[in-house]
């Protein structure tokens, strides 16, 4: 019996046609949270040297590293959440994103469960988190926020958090880049409540549809719930790259 060679059935014209792709909603601003995303705290060494350097201690490395660590377990200010929270402080820390006293009761309350021997400590401890040389921005940071801007695309920072986080943004020259800031202790709400979210889309005047809400924790994921697409990206350490630019492929910006 002769060879017979399978042919590949005719196309149809149906089989032709040019299927569509899978759709996307467009963005046209984008929501950023601060800690954890756009900057991260200063290392906790750095952290301690500096504060006790502003109360007239020149604390050695060891003793610095010691009292970090004891520091950390105890909680602080944009970073590990607290091992235990004494009763003492339970109603500052359950409002400490809601109000500026609260937020520096209760670190500095929390410090100070720390024997350190350095009268002022708690304080100057926290006073590193108001100012720009106790943070580092991540390295994506001003090339993606300065991307979005000239793509058009509008920007706010959405933060859980008890201060203003404007005169960090203006010292690092980021505050230009910035349509809005929706914080927590201004606007009266916290994430994941999507009144946050909503509200920050109110500033910027977009439709929530049209949003990307760019965290690194659950509650930045509540945007959902506002109608926001939300994408959430791994923490990184200070000075580390962390995967911001992301954000520019989901935005179509750059």
């Amino acid at each position: 019996m002769p060879d017979r060679t399978e042919l590949p059935p005719a196309s149809s014209d149906a089989d032709d046609t040019v299927r569509p792709g899978p759709s996307r909603r467009p963005v046209e601003a984008v929501l950023f949270d601060f800690h954890g995303t756009l900057a991260q705290v200063e290392e906790p060494l750095a952290w301690v040297l500096a504060a006790a350097d502003a109360c007239g201690v020149d604390l050695d490395r060891i003793r610095a590293t010691a009292l970090a660590d004891r520091l950390l377990t105890a909680g602080r200010a944009g970073g590990p959440l607290p091992a235990r929270v004494p009763p003492r402080l339970a109603e500052l820390w359950a409002d400490r994103d809601l109000y500026a006293h609260a937020h520096r009761g209760a670190y500095t309350g929390l410090a100070e469960t720390v024997d350190t021997g350095i009268d002022g400590f708690a304080d100057a401890l926290y006073e590193r988190v108001l100012v720009p040389q106790g943070w580092v921005p991540y390295p994506d940071t001003a090339p993606v926020l300065g991307t979005l801007r000239s793509a058009g695309v509008k920007v706010a920072v959405v933060s859980n958090i008890g201060f203003d986080v404007r005169p960090l943004f203006t010292a690092w020259g980021l505050d230009e880049l910035i349509d809005a800031y929706a914080l927590s202790y201004e606007v009266g709400r916290c994430k994941p409540d999507p009144g946050i979210f909503l509200r920050a889309c109110g500033m910027l005047g977009v439709d929530p549809e049209r949003t990307l809400m760019v965290g690194d924790t659950p509650a930045d994921a509540g945007a959902v719930a506002a109608g926001c697409g939300v994408l959430v990206l791994p923490c990184a350490d200070p000075g580390r790259p962390n995967g911001l630019g992301a954000v520019l492929d989901l935005a179509q910006a750059g």
